[in-house]
């Protein structure tokens, strides 16, 4: 090479940059499949595996670090968690008392509700919609949901509506839950499991779904003054936050549910511990894809170092892990 073409030294820092800065950090490594296969040690390697896998063992530890310190735990989920098989996870999660509190939308109470007496069914994500519209079927995603269920849904709110506000026509949210889960017999209902085992179960919007319909046309032909009273459940989820020592919060999912769990929780200062499963974005400023530093400035969240984590996956993916190495399946 002569002189002429010699890399210049400066433009060769600049492709090349030198350091002489070694960051004491864990080395990037992912799982050794040589030997004898352990699941445990599979999500162990998760921590050093980057990217998401990372932030699920985070918090996956952080889970850990909420029973630890007997908080009291949150679990907070959209309706779509119930319509998928999460059901079964989030029934067992407080079928072995893991859970103490439960925050949800109305679908997921009705779905719950149906599964105990009729299955959703597996479909498929592209589909002849008009087709299935005339058929009959509801699609959620790649899950189909027959309108029949509904129909039976209808007949079995309005026998349990007669019941409901036969002696106290101003009634709530939880107590709508709790005397559904009450009359149910699926060891795999949420509702059931909750009312076994004394977890209420939050609906601040329970009207925004088929219950809404429902109660609609059962008081027009009923000619009868009921109606829902969501404060008394707002005041009693504020409480139960104060009388904690500390808490911790799982969101599945966004929207009402994630907000009312850290808004309530805004009343003691702040939740001790946060883990966000979330596909949302943080660019359209909506709480649904608000990160957990988001509600630190809020004050919503404590703020620690090591204290919350949000991954940035589907549920269905990584829920039934966490629930695995945090709760059912825990290696310390």
């Amino acid at each position: 090479m002569t002189d002429d073409t010699a890399p210049d030294d400066e433009t060769h820092d600049h492709v090349v940059p030198g350091s002489d800065n070694e960051p004491d950090t864990d080395d990037v490594r992912g799982y050794d499949f040589r030997g004898e296969f352990d699941f445990d040690d599979l999500l162990d390697s998760y921590a050093t595996t980057g990217f998401q896998a990372t932030h699920l063992a985070e918090g996956i530890d952080i889970a850990k670090r909420m029973q630890d310190d007997e908080a009291t735990i949150y679990l907070t989920c959209t309706s779509n968690i119930i319509s998928s098989g999460l059901r079964e996870v989030v029934a067992s999660l407080i079928r072995e008392g893991y859970i103490d509190v439960v925050i949800t939308t109305s679908g997921s109470l009705t779905e719950d509700v149906i599964k105990c007496a009729r299955p959703f069914k597996m479909g498929q994500w592209q589909a002849d919609e008009a087709e299935l519209r005339e058929q009959g079927i509801n699609r959620l995603g790649n899950i189909y949901v027959p309108s029949d269920r509904y129909v039976w849904l209808e007949q079995y709110l309005y026998d349990f509506f007669d019941d409901f506000f036969a002696d106290e026509q101003i009634r709530t949210p939880t107590e709508f839950a709790k005397e559904l889960g009450d009359r149910l017999e699926d060891e795999d209902s949420v509702l059931k499991q909750a009312a076994d085992h004394d977890v209420p179960v939050y609906c601040p919007a329970l009207t925004d779904a088929e219950v809404g319909n429902f109660l609609y046309y059962y008081k027009q032909a009923n000619d009868v003054d009921i109606g829902i009273e969501i404060l008394d459940d707002y005041d009693k989820l504020i409480e139960q936050g104060l009388l904690a020592d500390t808490t911790g919060l799982l969101a599945v999912g966004g929207g009402v549910p994630k907000h009312h769990a850290i808004m309530t929780n805004l009343f003691r200062g702040g939740a001790d511990y946060v883990v966000y499963i979330s596909t949302g974005m943080e660019g359209d400023g909506s709480l649904s894809g608000a990160p957990p530093d988001e509600a630190v400035s809020w004050g919503k969240i404590k703020e620690a170092e090591t204290n919350y984590t949000q991954i940035e996956a589907e549920a269905t993916l990584v829920f039934p892990l966490l629930a695995a190495a945090a709760f059912h399946n825990r290696d310390d």
